[in-house]
């Protein structure tokens, strides 16, 4: 098994955090949006394989490729959110609540990519 670095290790445990908080609030979405509500969780549990799998990646290129897979992951999660609140399936505190939240999973992935070159 890969050793984990501090740094991937705080990654992974907040995508983690983040997708046991996100089940609460897409259980909350109406039944007629159910392909969103999807959508959205595939990508988290997504988010979290590509981390993985950059972390036990030992080619710099592959490992470059997941991360960056990971980071347009998050911008496509945090669109779910945005078009969420549009919708009012979840209040402005909790967009931003868990936007805040991908931003910190944004900057740690940013920086574990273009630290390890």
């Amino acid at each position: 098994m890969a050793i984990f670095n501090q740094t991937k290790f705080q990654i992974i445990n907040n995508i983690k955090k983040y997708i046991i908080e996100l089940e609460k609030i897409i259980i909350t979405f109406p039944k007629k949006d159910i392909i969103t509500r999807n959508m959205m969780y595939n990508d988290a549990l997504t988010l979290l394989e590509l981390i993985y799998k950059a972390n036990y990646e030992h080619n710099l290129e592959i490992k470059h490729q997941y991360q960056i897979e990971a980071l347009a992951k998050i911008n496509k999660i945090d669109f779910y959110l945005e078009r969420a609140y549009k919708l009012k399936y979840i209040s402005e505190k909790i967009l931003i609540n868990k936007s805040n939240e991908l931003i910190k999973i944004n900057k740690m992935i940013y920086s574990w990519c273009f630290n390890e070159n």
